[in-house]
């Protein structure tokens, strides 16, 4: 059975804190005379009143963002970017100096960078040679110090799904928080775990407005879990985290549900497309399956062709520096013309340049 006492899990100056209570917490409408707001308006001109602070809770946003993903309101927690929540989680469970993580190389690398600024240990599993989890390794790595695992699901750098299998496991076995990061999951066949949180208090499910919905810009992550989860990240938040402008653009992504299913259902051609250029190349030794809007693919002298790439104005990342992605390129897909451009530039490089 998962973990339920969600509460011995949280550190005791968290469960103790009081939180900061913002003026806009009391009261939204009015003569608000209440908040040191400057009365005379906003130097930039518009309809969002951006002289007031914004709710503190996006009560609105939220709910759009329950009903789109089939969960409830009180489940929905609103970051900037997945960051801010990955972060937030880690204060709110893991004692600094003291508790530790687990983490699933190669993997997204905010979970370390995160864990090293809130002085958390880490502990690593690595990935299998085909990139999927242990999870009878992971739990042989748990000890009492161990307070949170995260996983990556589209995984980044790799691209695959992890099987649904081993992640219900974890989120059963696994004696704490169990964070599934699903920056990727439209562009993914595999259902999203975020109805799970119903049934799995200790489950936390990440996502972005960044990837799927084009909206990289307005900084704005998603975190998914039971209300206890949710109350904590709200006390721990900073009041206004949110801002106007990030809330408003995101409410208006709702009213292109078309264009937004277009742009995935694109992407995943043109992965494909440029997926089957690649293994063309007798320079490719392997592309690896992906089910995310970017390949990982496995060159001869991946660290030159990513110079000569750059050299030429096309940037893709080097990942040879991870575990089992040694001479690893990463390149998201862009558009067709971009994705031509650089299938082209590739082609000239192995064949001439470092022939």
């Amino acid at each position: 059975m998962p973990i339920t006492n969600i509460e011995s899990l949280i550190r005791e100056n968290i469960r103790n804190l009081t939180p900061y209570r913002s003026a806009r917490d009391d009261y939204n409408e009015g003569t608000l005379l209440d908040a040191n707001e400057n009365s005379l308006g906003s130097s930039v001109r518009n309809s969002l009143d951006l002289h007031r602070y914004p709710t503190p809770t996006q009560d609105k946003l939220r709910k759009k963002i329950a009903e789109y993903r089939g969960v409830d309101f009180e489940n929905i927690f609103l970051g900037v970017g997945s960051d801010e929540a990955i972060d937030l989680l880690m204060r709110i469970f893991c004692e600094p100096g003291e508790e530790s993580i687990i983490i699933t190389p190669p993997t997204y690398g905010m979970y370390k960078v995160s864990a090293n600024i809130n002085n958390v240990g880490i502990k690593e599993v690595k990935l299998t040679e085909k990139f999927q989890l242990q999870p009878n390794r992971i739990i042989d790595e748990v000890d009492d110090s161990t307070k949170m695992l995260f996983l990556c699901s589209p995984n980044n750098p790799t691209g695959n799904d992890m099987k649904r299998t081993d992640l219900l496991k974890l989120a059963t076995k696994f004696p704490g928080i169990v964070v599934v990061d699903e920056a990727y999951i439209d562009f993914s066949k595999q259902e999203s775990m975020a109805h799970m949180v119903q049934q799995y208090p200790n489950l936390v499910v990440l996502q972005t407005f960044s990837k799927a919905f084009g909206l990289a810009g307005i900084r704005l992550g998603v975190a998914i879990a039971g209300p206890q989860i949710i109350d904590y990240m709200m006390r721990v938040k900073a009041p206004y985290n949110i801002n106007k402008l990030t809330a408003d653009t995101a409410l208006q992504a709702f009213d292109n549900k078309e264009l937004l299913n277009f742009n995935i259902e694109k992407l995943r051609e043109e992965r494909d497309y440029v997926a089957e250029q690649l293994n063309y190349s007798d320079a490719v030794e392997k592309v690896y399956p992906s089910n995310s809007n970017f390949l990982l693919f496995k060159i001869d002298r991946a660290k030159a062709v990513y110079e000569k790439l750059a050299k030429k104005g096309i940037i893709v990342r080097y990942r040879g520096n991870e575990p089992l992605c040694e001479d690893c390129l990463r390149v998201t897909i862009g558009m067709p013309d971009e994705n031509v451009r650089f299938l082209k530039a590739l082609k000239n490089i192995v064949e001439h340049e470092l022939s």
